[in-house]
């Protein structure tokens, strides 16, 4: 796997897949550093989102195959199970303050994705 160091923001950035491995306006999921990572292309917005793929709600590896919307203007991903809802971009749960996941930043160059750890 090929990662790119960014000494100024403290970032190594891996491959995650090719871009046409994730649905448009849906989600997948990529395993990198031993971490599962969900990987959202919202293609109505233009943007990419990755996040932690387990939701803290009930610990399920899941939140890659939840929906996603937009609340306020803020893009988010409902857990397909238990319906918490997370900002896409800080990660905070919108239903319920008592949950968060981690977001990550993507770049997509070359038609690869790649996600900064």
């Amino acid at each position: 796997m090929k990662t790119i160091t960014d000494t100024t923001n403290l970032v190594t950035w891996h491959i995650a897949c090719h871009v046409n491995d994730i649905p448009e306006d849906g989600g997948g999921c990529a395993l990198i550093d031993g971490k599962q990572i969900a990987i959202f292309n919202f293609a109505r917005r233009g943007e990419w989102y990755a996040t932690d793929n387990q939701c803290p709600h009930r610990q399920q590896m899941a939140v890659s195959r939840g929906m996603i919307g937009s609340q306020d203007g803020e893009p988010k991903v409902a857990c397909p199970f238990h319906k918490k809802t997370f900002s896409l971009q800080s990660g905070q749960c919108l239903n319920d303050e008592a949950y968060q996941i981690n977001t990550f930043p993507v770049m997509v160059k070359e038609n690869l994705v790649y996600i900064g750890l």
